[in-house]
């Protein structure tokens, strides 16, 4: 998506005519939302400066322009591109990325890192060229049409109101030279040399073809995790880490190295929301870790993602390598301290206090993972918490910390990389769940494509078609429905059913550990703890009766949940006990499991609510966005679709 696109010509009379700013924001809140005022200014800024650099009849006035592009399946943003032809009619495409800074600090020991003021606080963040080099290695990857054009793509940094130091620039440090020779960074009074750089690719205009092609291309499929994961073990970087990710990565491979050397100790806490690239890089480090011949382990208090990532490798590494890198999190009970050298948490939210089958076994995890390894790296969104013996939250695992007095940190992920890279998704749904109040209230950007179905029926057809395509589309409901066919003579019966509909299906009973990747999968319904930690293509969520909308509220109800899940094992009692905190736990635990359910999609979410009133509401809140921002809609079917983007609905 382009928030602005023109000729050069255009861009230059926009300039001229001082209203850039005015019409980039415009077409932002159009496509994006409300920007904010530092955005406006950062505008109003840098294109005077890009004015300047494209100043010349060198770069002809029909080359494409381009402001604000988000890079596909990812939440990230380039500043500014321009297309041309070179004098052998090659596409090129110049990537700028623009900063506003004006000092910096090198910063040696973590790779492509530096130091500066954002936001009045000076903060360790990406040096400005591999920035630059790492959206264009996104591009390449996403986009189809970069490589089957021949489109060459040259990144550069331009941070215009830096002043360069006559020696021993930092922003020139011998650390980042691989760095600035895939993307050279220009500076205040680098106008000139920036111009050269773009005059050696863009010698003849393209009609804007270049940036059709980047718009337009066909999009490849976004990457899983599970099936990466064999390269990535091999030692190959196949997810490009980007912004807070790159930093959150170079900064804990710091403190491993310290504390190793040193024969210190260290947690570091890793926060982040739904799609924000926890596993990716919880699997990055266990891989650069091992290769530092350490003991690093992968944790998950969750089975189901150790289970599929298990199968991924069988065949390629002996069993018993595979089962020392992943392990459940309730096997630390009677390990001696720093036995361990790095422990890698991902799900950390999901850990319990007791270990064992009958939850009778250690003290707690937390402790217990803290106590054996030198340096635990615990991955954390307090709001994937989904049963009532989940206690992995950020206040408890400081608190431990603080009781084995273990220097404890925290960092945090944003950037986001499921839902096709919508941030507004997550944020609408908050909004939408009641989770939050958010500023995405009456919608969020559609390159995630939504759909509310009317019949349950429908939407498993949808899903078995997207399956067909590579296996990566899933149904999955809120737990409900009795597990009757658990029971071997039940077998034959199934165990969630709508007869008004036709519908009716099985749990995932036959193999629930690589639910996720078999091939007869989409023929089961999985729930949330076959889900949690997974991602798909598309994903169709059943909603039960456990979430209603009434008296214009979103009401939950831990009464309507199966008496087979174990999750909200011990509400009743403390109901009786406490009513006020029972409601309040189900609450959270209920919206969270729904929450994670319709985030498990890379490209889409289909839902059905078993309650009308919701159906209607989760309707009404799109169609009344359609409305504000004027979307073209055509009946099909007796479904609404949005012809601009992918957002369908009744």
């Amino acid at each position: 998506m382009i928030v602005y696109e023109a000729s050069k010509r255009d861009f230059m009379k926009h300039v001229t005519n001082d209203e850039i700013s005015i019409l980039i924001d415009r077409e932002y809140k159009n496509k994006i939302g409300k920007s904010r005022e530092n955005e406006f200014r950062a505008w109003d800024n840098s294109m005077l400066y890009m004015f300047k650099a494209l100043s010349t009849d060198e770069i002809p006035d029909e080359c494409g322009v381009a402001i604000e592009y988000r890079i596909p399946a990812t939440s990230r943003r380039v500043d500014f591109i321009l297309t041309g032809l070179d004098e052998t009619d090659t596409e090129n495409v110049i990537i700028v990325e623009l900063k506003q800074w004006s000092e910096l600090e090198e910063v040696t020991d973590e790779d492509a890192i530096v130091k500066t003021v954002i936001n009045r606080s000076k903060r360790r963040t990406s040096h400005p060229s591999y920035q630059a080099w790492s959206y264009a290695s996104l591009i390449e990857d996403y986009n189809d049409s970069v490589e089957k054009n021949n489109i060459k793509l040259h990144p550069c940094a331009y941070l215009h109101n830096y002043i360069k130091k006559e020696e021993n620039d930092p922003l020139e440090n011998q650390v980042y030279e691989n760095w600035l020779h895939k993307a050279p960074a220009y500076t205040k009074g680098d106008v000139i040399k920036l111009r050269e750089f773009i005059c050696k690719y863009v010698k003849k205009p393209d009609q804007g073809k270049g940036i059709y092609y980047i718009e337009g291309g066909k999009i490849r499929p976004s990457k899983s995790l599970q099936d990466a994961l064999k390269v990535m073990i091999d030692g190959n970087e196949e997810f490009i880490m980007i912004d807070d990710q790159k930093v959150a990565f170079e900064s804990i491979m710091r403190t491993v190295r310290d504390c190793i050397k040193n024969g210190t100790k260290k947690t570091i806490i890793v926060e982040g929301g739904p799609g924000t690239g926890k596993s990716v890089l919880a699997i990055n480090l266990l891989v650069k870790i091992c290769n530092m011949n350490l003991n690093c382990q992968y944790v998950t208090k969750n089975a189901a993602p150790r289970y599929v990532y298990c199968e991924k490798l069988k065949g390629n590494y002996t069993q018993k390598y595979i089962n020392n890198l992943f392990n459940g999190s309730g096997i630390y009970t009677e390990t001696e301290e720093n036995e361990i050298d790095v422990l890698v948490v991902d799900e950390a939210h999901r850990l319990n206090a007791k270990s064992g089958m009958f939850k009778n076994m250690g003290e707690n995890q937390i402790k217990e993972i803290m106590n054996s390894a030198k340096v635990s790296i615990f991955f954390v969104d307090n709001d994937q918490r989904v049963t009532m013996d989940d206690i992995g939250s950020i206040e408890e695992i400081e608190k431990h910390a603080k009781v084995l007095d273990v220097k404890a940190r925290k960092l945090k992920l944003i950037s986001q990389f499921r839902c096709n890279g919508s941030d507004g998704y997550i944020s609408w749904l908050d909004d939408m769940l009641e989770i939050r109040e958010t500023g995405n209230f009456d919608g969020f950007e559609f390159d995630f494509d939504f759909k509310v179905f009317e019949n349950p029926s429908e939407m498993r057809q949808a899903i078995e078609e997207k399956n067909q395509i590579n296996n990566k589309s899933r149904l999955a409901a809120g737990y409900c429905y009795e597990w009757a066919t658990k029971k071997k003579e039940n077998y034959s019966k199934y165990d969630i059913e709508f007869p008004e509909y036709d519908f009716k299906m099985k749990w995932n009973l036959s193999n629930s550990s690589t639910w996720a990747i078999d091939k007869e999968s989409v023929n089961e319904c999985g729930c949330i703890h076959t889900c949690q930690g997974l991602e798909f293509d598309y994903v169709g969520v059943i909603i039960g009766t456990d979430l209603r909308f009434e008296n214009g509220k979103i009401v939950t109800d831990f009464f309507k949940r199966a008496k087979t899940d174990k999750s909200l094992n011990g509400v009743k009692k403390l109901y009786k006990e406490d009513k006020e905190k029972a409601l309040k736990i189900s609450d959270q635990l209920i919206k969270n499991t729904y929450r994670i359910l319709m985030t498990r999609g890379l490209k889409g979410c289909y839902i059905w609510c078993e309650n009308e009133n919701l159906r209607n509401y989760f309707k009404e809140r799109i169609n009344s966005f359609s409305r504000q921002i004027g979307i073209k809609e055509i009946e099909e079917n007796g479904v609404l679709v949005n012809q601009k983007n992918s957002l369908y609905m009744k």
